[in-house]
């Protein structure tokens, strides 16, 4: 009996402690639950006061929105004249030029008398060969002109004074017919003997290497003591006049908007000249691998034009109207060139467009701009299309 009532009380208090802990339990939830509640109330009212202070007209509230918006420069490009200008890139060479060789039968070179880059003279001796053997050969046939004028001398002393005894009945006509005979042979061998100096002496003067025209020294292939003959080659170059070329490599559509007489501005490379020439000559043929065609450009004698020398040159092929834009303005993509344009509502816009001439002044547009958008000149990498920004117009430089 009493082992019965230690269990009935053991179980009253084990029921017991269960209702505390689970008041307990019940007690903490309901904590719980009021902070929440709290909590949710304290964050609806907060969001309340700040939609109402900004719908009020706030001006703190104002002063943060309008700091957060960023300010960009913008321009208004308009229409402007720019030249459409074609750039190309290619060699330097003479517009005329002459080799010069052996034009005699030639000989030992004795002394070369120019070095490149001189300017000589039409007929100037640029070389002097050795003539010390057809020296002695002219004068050999200068002697035989003085025999075959003896000869031709006695023949007409002897034809005259056989018409005097003619007429005497001392000589034949027969006789004077050959004494006729006798003097033309003399006289025709005094014009063979001066026909044979006269070819010496052409030839002795074709020894040295002369200058065909007048112009500039560009190579010497020969030096003293050196024999040259009809198949040396070319000893020397010349520039006829000095006038040089370029020879620009345009593409095929470059082409058809160029003629003869488009003026252009050349530039060696590793120089900043500005040499001004123009397009004489434009090529009849189109390479079919590369797909372009040469014109040639001639420009005035410069120190700076080596031929075989590079340079860039930029032609002008007319002028027209398209909107004007500083570098910075102008952007690049895998989609290719684009701007930023701001539009009605001060947002940020993309506009691709097509790049035309780069000038000093900026770069030209041939489409994709009308000329009267707001175009944002800097900072374009820091924005994206969409962004809310506060323009600032720049005037365009006209």
């Amino acid at each position: 009996m009493n082992y019965e009532r230690k269990v009935e009380s053991m179980d009253s208090l084990a029921g017991s402690a269960q209702e505390f802990y689970e008041e307990a339990d019940d007690r903490r939830k309901r904590k719980r639950l009021i902070i929440a509640v709290v909590l949710i109330v304290l964050v609806l009212a907060a969001a309340w006061y700040g939609f109402s202070s900004t719908k009020g007209g706030d001006p703190a509230a104002g002063d943060g929105a309008a700091a957060s918006t960023p300010t960009v420069t913008v321009m208004i490009p308009g229409m402007q004249s720019v030249q459409a200008a074609i750039s190309a890139n290619g060699t330097i060479a003479a517009r005329r030029e002459m080799p010069v060789g052996v034009a005699g039968e030639g000989g030992q070179v004795v002394r070369v008398l120019v070095e490149p880059g001189q300017w000589v003279g039409a007929g100037q001796t640029l070389a002097i060969i050795d003539r010390s053997v057809q020296a002695q050969q002219a004068e050999s046939l200068a002697a035989s002109i003085r025999v075959a004028q003896a000869d031709a001398d006695l023949a007409e002393a002897e034809l005259k004074r056989a018409e005097a005894l003619v007429s005497r009945g001392f000589i034949s006509k027969a006789d004077m017919d050959r004494k006729r005979a006798t003097r033309d042979a003399a006289q025709a061998r005094v014009r063979v003997a001066q026909a044979q100096y006269r070819e010496a002496v052409a030839r002795n003067s074709r020894l040295n290497i002369v200058a065909p025209a007048a112009g500039l020294v560009l190579t010497r292939e020969v030096e003293p003591g050196q024999i040259v003959g009809a198949g040396s080659g070319v000893l020397f170059r010349m520039a006829k006049g000095g006038e040089m070329e370029m020879l620009a490599q345009l593409a095929e559509a470059d082409l058809q908007r160029v003629s003869v007489g488009t003026r252009a501005t050349v530039t060696p490379v590793g120089t900043d000249l500005k040499i001004e020439g123009q397009i004489w000559q434009e090529s009849p043929v189109i390479n079919p691998e590369t797909r372009q065609g040469t014109v040639r450009i001639a420009l005035p004698y410069s120190a700076a034009l080596r031929p075989g020398g590079f340079a860039d040159a930029r032609l002008v092929s007319g002028t027209g109207q398209a909107p004007l834009l500083p570098e910075s303005a102008v952007q690049s993509g895998p989609e290719g060139n684009f701007v930023l344009i701001v539009d009605k509502n001060n947002q940020v816009q993309r506009r691709p467009v097509k790049v035309g001439t780069v000038t000093d002044g900026g770069v030209s547009i041939a489409s994709g701009l009308t000329g009267n958008e707001r175009v944002v000149v800097l900072a374009g990498a820091f924005l994206n299309p969409g962004d809310k920004v506060k323009p600032v117009v720049q005037k365009s430089s006209q």
